[in-house]
């Protein structure tokens, strides 16, 4: 894990502590005081935009053990700002289980994945719990470049690393993105990029020369086994995992109604009528929202 004081913890809390719009700082917050949180992490594409049209990302770490063995709890809210309503989908889980698995202790694939790109910390409880954050992200780099050196050509530029680590990490999860999408993150995040992965390797002892743009990490056969071993259990759980986590959230996404209707209009044209019915049974309403999309459509072609 990397030092308090390394250049890579320093790098990250430079990068944690971007400015965001302060409706987006004021939902992260209000989200932390319901939930008793440690720290909310916000990410996702409004974080490099800025815009606050669709759906925000926020991330809401918890104090004590984690309370669900299938974690994040994922939820759905909206908050009225200036006469609009923003919109949010929430992931809920304890500090101290997001930190092991950002370090990659735990069988999962997402969170370091995730969080070595862009993310900003909008709200923490102290300074203790900020310190935890930057670790935790710190570990999430560390992870990532480790993972992206043994997976990576023997030399190359950082963007061949991160390419292999994204094209492996997307195709072991239950995911729909289109092929290519780690050139879309490495696009659009260049600056984020930019100088990451010799920080990271650094904050891992993982020994590297650099010749200009190319990198050569020095890993021994043995170690880079070691590696790939490690990644081949989590890429065997990987999709199993994705699916059950893909069917806790349908049982107990709070607010998944609202979500879908928003989501069944904005795609579509279509009103969807919030009943009480359908908030409480998300998964039994849907066929008949299916069909009155169907119907929607057939009359817009007629």
């Amino acid at each position: 894990m990397a030092h308090s004081s390394s250049p890579l913890s320093t790098r990250i809390a430079a990068r944690l502590d971007a400015a965001i719009d302060p409706a987006v700082a004021a939902f992260a917050e209000k989200l932390a005081r319901d939930a008793g949180a440690e720290a909310v992490l916000f990410y996702g594409s409004n974080l490099r935009t800025g815009s606050l049209d669709g759906v925000l990302d926020f991330y809401v770490l918890l104090p004590g053990e984690q309370r669900e063995k299938i974690w994040p709890l994922v939820s759905y809210h909206e908050r009225e700002h200036d006469g609009k309503v923003l919109r949010a989908k929430v992931a809920t889980m304890a500090l101290s289980t997001f930190a092991e698995a950002a370090s990659g202790a735990r069988a999962d694939t997402t969170i370091w994945a995730r969080f070595v790109q862009p993310c900003a910390l909008v709200w923490h409880a102290s300074e203790g719990a900020r310190d935890r954050v930057i670790a935790a992200i710190g570990a999430a780099a560390i992870t990532a470049a480790r993972l992206a050196a043994a997976l990576g050509p023997g030399t190359g530029t950082a963007r061949d690393y991160w390419q292999a680590l994204f094209r492996a990490t997307y195709k072991a999860e239950f995911r729909v993105e289109k092929a290519g999408r780690e050139n879309d993150i490495l696009a659009v995040n260049e600056a984020h990029f930019d100088g990451l992965l010799p920080l990271a390797l650094d904050a891992g002892g993982i020994a590297h020369s650099t010749d200009g743009e190319r990198i050569t990490p020095s890993l021994s056969a043995h170690e880079r086994r070691r590696i790939i071993a490690w990644w081949n259990r989590r890429c065997r759980l990987g999709k199993p995992l994705n699916v059950l986590r893909l069917l806790k959230a349908s049982t107990t996404f709070e607010g998944a109604a609202r979500y879908a209707a928003w989501k069944v209009e904005r795609h579509t044209g279509m009103p969807v009528e919030v009943t009480p019915f359908r908030e409480r049974h998300p998964i039994l309403a849907a066929p008949g929202v299916l069909w009155a999309l169907r119907k929607h459509r057939r009359n817009k072609r007629s």
